[in-house]
């Protein structure tokens, strides 16, 4: 059989697959992707679509007088979605590999072009318009940057783990983007990018002690962009005390720590937020977790916070298969992806209900907003991707030792 129709589109199989089997596990040979990973994402990014109905309803009503206006925008992204999802799936990965410093480069370009020509709202220019989309290019840069990330780890691995000078090389790609993604201003990306960062670093097995200073600089960062912006320091000391101004820095922790409130173990039930109306700012983006938590109460949490963190596992459960048979910029690539959605889903939820200060991090598949969705379905078709391509490669090895 030719490789091209032995690889029938990853697409094409998804969609083709039974529905009443899809939770069931098989051999490699039976089933060329995973499932319960494609199943969860779809499950999340249908609630989401339920959520933001829910939650943005009455915010369209107050600015545009058309209660359904941010609903007809995420029916967008959804298409825009698909479309994302059927070119990463049949796009092979040796592609992502071998074009990672390109897709840097371009990034950067377009990170550069946002502070020259960007849309500016609430304050922040973050987005690029290109036609009647805007893009916020700092999601994509989180996307580029771990795929480059995976790519040296696997160029450079002997270089990282015997000097410094491997170790730094990609340190300062992370400082170009940190520097112009900061000039937006966007600290809550620069963050999840630093993290992903460090944790790559340290499962290539870079040394302990060129981790140690890494990991000094960046708290050491960090508490500078803190103390020396008066807005970030506003923010972090409402989270400490977000009750001594309820009525002003602290008014949004106050109001979702309410919504919390108020939805106890099952919640008020689905439409039934009060807070929504109006009293929570950004209730369908940055806090539609709170919202989830008045409707659906503990329960609903839960159920969330269990199907992303599954997600995330999973992620990490392929990079530890994917270098069980030497592939290792798969392997990277998974644990980076991983790392991703478990640390933004920890930074938006613990920004919620007061743990963490406001990052303005969205909540992964589920938060209102067309570049976060596309990116990280973009991230989770690539997931699967390598999921396929690990399967059929043991497939193709099984096959050949019959033939021998």
């Amino acid at each position: 059989m030719a490789r091209g129709e032995q690889q029938l589109s990853l697409f094409q199989q998804v969609l083709k697959r039974p529905w009443a089997n899809i939770l069931s596990e098989t051999t490699p040979s039976d089933q060329l992707y995973d499932r319960s990973l494609f199943l969860a994402v779809a499950g999340l990014i249908t609630f989401g679509f339920v959520m933001v109905m829910s939650a943005s309803m009455p915010e369209a009503q107050k600015l545009t007088e058309n209660p359904f206006h941010f609903i007809y925008r995420h029916v967008a992204y959804l298409m825009g979605c698909g479309v994302i999802a059927y070119a990463v799936l049949n796009i092979e990965l040796k592609f992502w590999e071998r074009y990672s410093a390109y897709l840097v480069l371009l990034v950067l370009l377009l990170l550069v072009a946002v502070l020259v020509v960007g849309t500016t709202v609430n304050g922040a220019t973050r987005w690029l318009a290109i036609g009647p989309v805007r893009i916020q290019v700092a999601e994509i840069a989180k996307f580029v940057f771990i795929i480059y990330m995976a790519g040296y780890l696997v160029r450079r691995h002997g270089e990282l783990r015997e000097n410094s000078k491997g170790f730094y090389k990609p340190i300062f790609v992370f400082l170009l983007f940190a520097f112009l993604i900061l000039a937006q201003p966007d600290l809550g990306t620069v963050v999840v990018l630093f993290v992903c960062t460090v944790s790559l670093l340290f499962l290539a097995g870079a040394r302990i002690m060129d981790f140690l200073v890494l990991i000094f600089l960046g708290i050491a960062m960090f508490v500078f962009l803190v103390v020396f912006e008066p807005y970030r320091m506003r923010r972090v000391t409402s989270f400490l005390d977000p009750w001594e101004d309820p009525f002003g820095s602290g008014y949004q922790l106050t109001q979702s720590l309410m919504a919390y409130g108020r939805g106890d173990i099952f919640g008020q039930g689905l439409g039934n937020s009060i807070q929504k109306l109006s009293y929570l700012p950004e209730a369908h983006t940055d806090f539609i977790f709170a919202v989830i938590g008045e409707e659906l109460g503990f329960v609903g949490i839960v159920c969330v916070l269990t199907v992303l963190f599954f997600v995330s596992f999973r992620a990490i459960r392929l990079g530890n298969l994917c270098l069980s048979i030497q592939r290792p910029f798969e392997s990277y690539l998974a644990y980076g992806i991983g790392i991703w959605i478990c640390f933004q889903t920890v930074v938006n939820v613990g920004a919620s209900i007061g743990m963490l200060p406001t990052k303005g991090l969205t909540l992964p598949f589920i938060s209102y907003g067309g570049s976060s969705l596309w990116v990280m379905t973009a991230a989770v078709m690539l997931l699967i991707r390598i999921d396929h391509e690990r399967r059929l490669s043991l497939t193709q090895a099984v096959q050949g030792r019959v033939k021998k």
